[in-house]
């Protein structure tokens, strides 16, 4: 993420948010992930810059940068990237297989394009970081349990439907459900969003059948106010086992204005859920490789973003993907920490999850196909805590 403030910054950037480590566990009943701390670790690493004036810091978006797979019980895999290469992930137990390698991660505003890539303006994607791990759920490299798209989206209806009528139990929750909300845990009914939203306004998801999760940006009435919301959905055996929910309210992130308007019209002009031709896709491995080293050299790792490409927070902003940013070769500095990074391969979107400089928990969004990165959108409040650190 970035900041627009050029008169005192020179082109700072203001930091906030999502992606510490994630952890992959499997019981021996069932195949299923946890980002839980509890349940496993791995190492990440991201990346932020203070400001000039030191009172801020603002994300930017960055690519490419190889991470090594999260431990599964049984065994753990590391996955590799080269410029250019592909990267291999070693599969432990059937219960989780990870691997990541360079990728590309995006920038999300209004203007993007979604037309057929063009030359990236950073070449081929950088080589994967060094120093870094980012735990991936999976089960034996397949979907877990069951899990489909259809499943995740269902789910996601459900939940936003029940969030609006503040009733938690028409929903399929685990006996061990784990839930926070700017990442303070509670119960659902207990957490202060769900006794005050309204009927969804708007919303796009990443699917992740690999780790039954999926990712949303959302516009939530909060009262009578719209508010940027985030939600990150974990099921195991079709039951819900996480929800992490960011709600950027008035004051919680002041880099930049919230837009709910621009968020929801960024349907048509990103168009994040539609598929990517299968000769574009980028593979899982460089999807979550992108974001990856996005948080772990912020914010030198903006690379093979696209001169259209656009980055909002909050839906504010409609920066463009490089300013105030560079394109450094992989490094293993960590400022931030990508706690969980997911992807939807079919739709080209990867997802990473932090907590950003300032005390933001922090939810970034990208869209990426041909190797290419064209918008970035991030979702921000306020928090000392993510609440799955």
């Amino acid at each position: 993420m970035l900041k627009s403030k050029k008169n005192r910054d020179n082109r700072g950037f203001k930091a906030g948010g999502a992606v510490a480590s994630a952890f992959c566990l499997m019981l021996a009943a069932s195949l299923g992930c946890s980002s839980d701390p509890s349940t496993g670790n791995a190492g990440g690493a991201g990346g932020a810059l203070g400001s000039s004036a030191g009172s801020t810091t603002r994300a930017g978006s960055a690519n490419g940068g190889a991470a090594n797979g999260g431990a599964a019980s049984g065994g753990a895999a590391n996955g590799g990237a080269a410029n250019g290469g592909a990267a291999s992930g070693g599969a432990g137990a059937p219960s989780g297989a990870a691997g990541q390698a360079n990728g590309n991660a995006g920038a999300a505003a209004g203007g993007a394009s979604a037309g057929a890539p063009t030359a990236g303006n950073a070449g081929a994607p950088v080589s994967g970081g060094s120093g870094g791990t980012v735990a991936m759920a999976g089960a034996g490299g397949g979907s877990s349990s069951g899990c489909t798209r259809e499943l995740l989206k269902a789910t996601i209806d459900s939940y936003f439907k029940a969030l609006a009528t503040h009733d938690p139990s028409t929903l399929p929750l685990a006996d061990t459900l784990k839930f926070t909300e700017n990442g303070q845990a509670s119960k659902p009914a207990d957490a202060p969003l769900w006794k005050t939203a309204g009927a969804l306004k708007y919303v796009h998801s990443a699917l992740d059948t690999e780790t039954c999760m999926s990712a949303s940006e959302a516009v939530v009435p909060d009262g009578t106010k719209d508010i940027p919301v985030a939600v990150r959905l974990k099921l195991v055996n079709q039951k819900i086992t996480e929800i992490e929910t960011i709600a950027a309210r008035a004051g919680d992130y002041t880099g930049v204005t919230s837009n709910t308007a621009a968020l929801a019209a960024s349907k048509d002009t990103i168009r994040w859920e539609e598929p990517v031709p299968a000769d574009k896709r980028n593979t899982r491995a460089e999807l979550t490789g992108w974001m990856t080293k996005y948080f772990k050299q912020f914010p030198a790792g903006v690379c093979n973003t696209t001169s259209t490409c656009k980055r909002m927070e909050n839906g504010g902003g409609n920066f463009v993907c490089s300013e105030g940013a560079s394109c450094a070769a992989s490094s293993s500095s960590t400022v931030l920490n990508p706690r969980l990074v997911i992807a939807d391969v079919e739709t080209g979107l990867g997802v990473g999850f932090t907590l950003f400089t300032g005390g933001h928990p922090d939810m970034h969004m990208f869209k990426m196909y041909g190797g290419q990165v064209y918008a970035v959108s991030a979702i921000l409040s306020k928090g000392d805590s993510t609440g799955w650190d």
